[in-house]
């Protein structure tokens, strides 16, 4: 079922997060630019208050949490409210989507990209962030989980991982990049994007699919 429980509460310390980790933010953002498409109609599954999706052009956001929704939709997003394991949508109806941070919150990864993929035309992009397990970040992360009242009950995953999902789900990987190499506490300035996965805590995947 969703986790929206954290997100419906306490959605004005969802907000605060962004402006106390500016830089972090804006990192995550330049790393997601250069694979979301300007042109073509886009989703974002997962839109949450439309952080992602607004200053990225990405016209339509779906996500479980109405508290959300409200916010997304005060920053222009054309918002629905569903899952992404059951996406409301037909069939090859946006060219493409944007995931950010979503895959460790569903129930089923391989259930949501099964859904992204029908929801995408043929040969349509999909560009995925996510926080990588591995990294240094992602092992604070997982140190301090118990803490954290929106990664209470996420499941992080591997860059390794979540190619395995992507290549099994019918995506054809093209591009990945990695950002965010220090904490958050240390990122006082927006971070490089750098190729490649391994240093960077947040990693965007570019992929497209096929049929």
């Amino acid at each position: 079922m969703p986790r929206i429980a954290p997100f419906e509460a306490h959605h004005q310390r969802y907000e605060a997060w962004f402006e106390k980790h500016q830089a972090a933010y804006i990192s995550e953002l330049l790393a997601l630019r250069p694979f979301v498409p300007w042109l073509g109609r886009g989703i974002e599954i997962g839109v949450g208050s439309g952080r992602f999706a607004a200053p990225l052009g990405v016209q339509v956001g779906v996500d479980p949490s109405p508290a959300m929704l409200v916010r997304a939709a005060r920053r222009g997003i054309k918002v629905v409210e569903g899952t992404a394991e059951a996406l409301p949508f037909a069939d090859a109806s946006f060219d493409h989507a944007l995931v950010v941070t979503t895959i460790c919150f569903v129930d089923s990864p391989s259930t949501m990209l099964a859904e992204v993929h029908r929801i995408l035309r043929p040969g349509g992009r999909l560009v995925l962030g996510f926080i990588d397990r591995e990294s240094p970040l992602g092992q604070e992360y997982l140190a301090h989980q118990a803490e954290n009242v929106f990664y209470r009950d996420a499941t992080f995953h591997s860059t390794v991982e979540v190619e395995r999902l992507l290549s099994n789900s019918g995506f054809s990987i093209h591009a990945r990049v990695q950002t965010l190499a220090h904490s958050l506490a240390e990122t006082r300035a927006i971070e490089p994007l750098r190729p490649g996965h391994g240093h960077g805590a947040f990693v965007v995947i570019a992929a497209t699919s096929g049929r």
